[in-house]
């Protein structure tokens, strides 16, 4: 059998499931999205408790600006709302953000407020935390390989891999989606190779530690082998334990 992991440096999340949640209360949407964030401040708390060294997060997809203008409204004001209220918590816990995505749509405020916000995290080195906001899996390819292409660079694997909008950061370990969907709607898709899925029926609100906690101990049973067998991977294990 292969080495068995340890827990994951990298955990990659799509939060889905806010407004199922809030429907299902009556509540409106934007709501749910507020339960969210509650959601949210308890999972990075958790990723800096176990020792997970980087948590990505699908804050705000490209294709999102198509919901009702009244819930993207919403959100966007929770988006400040959340800058002024978490960032001192976060920087507090030793949380440095960075902000991935398109910010030419985004408002003079909330641009404002991302730049703001990783500056005054910019000294943490507890956790990596990314927020995915205005990002496509596509749009981030597009952009790399059109930013190539006018250095007049080659475009390969490696020349793409750092061109990415997350080349700061290794790629993820173990990617979750909750809500019950098992898709991956144009998230991460370069860095997502061999990321480990799991998917949870919880709705992102009610996602907690206890669920956290699942989803990595389901990456931990897993052998990862990066196209080699598992004997390889063993012999190797059995080699990096012999004496030189």
């Amino acid at each position: 059998m292969g080495q068995t992991p340890a827990v994951p440096n990298h955990i990659a999340i799509v939060m889905d499931g806010n407004g199922r949640w809030a429907t299902r209360r009556f509540l409106p949407r934007v709501a749910g999205h507020k339960q969210g964030v509650e959601s949210l401040r308890r999972c990075v708390k958790a990723c800096v408790d176990r020792g997970v060294g980087v948590l990505t997060v699908f804050a705000f997809s490209s294709e999102n600006w198509n919901r009702p203008v009244e819930e993207v409204s919403g959100l966007m004001d929770l988006m400040v709302g959340a800058l002024t209220r978490e960032v001192p918590r976060l920087s507090k816990d030793g949380v440095r953000l960075h902000f991935v995505g398109e910010r030419g749509g985004l408002s003079e405020k909330i641009s404002a407020g991302l730049v703001q916000a990783e500056a005054a995290t910019a000294h943490n080195t507890h956790l990596i935390f990314n927020v995915c906001f205005n990002y496509g899996g596509r749009w981030d390819i597009a952009r790399a390989a059109a930013a190539l292409a006018e250095r007049g660079e080659p475009i390969t694997e490696v020349s793409l891999d750092r061109e990415m909008a997350l080349s700061h950061v290794s790629d993820p370990d173990l990617f979750i989606r909750t809500g019950g969907e098992q898709r991956l709607s144009n998230f991460l898709l370069w860095q997502s190779a061999y990321a480990e899925l799991f998917f949870s029926d919880k709705l992102w609100p009610e996602f907690d530690e206890a669920a956290l906690d699942e989803a990595i101990g389901a990456f931990q049973r897993r052998e990862r082998r990066f196209g080699k067998t598992s004997a390889q991977l063993s012999s190797g294990a059995e080699r990096a334990r012999q004496p030189a």
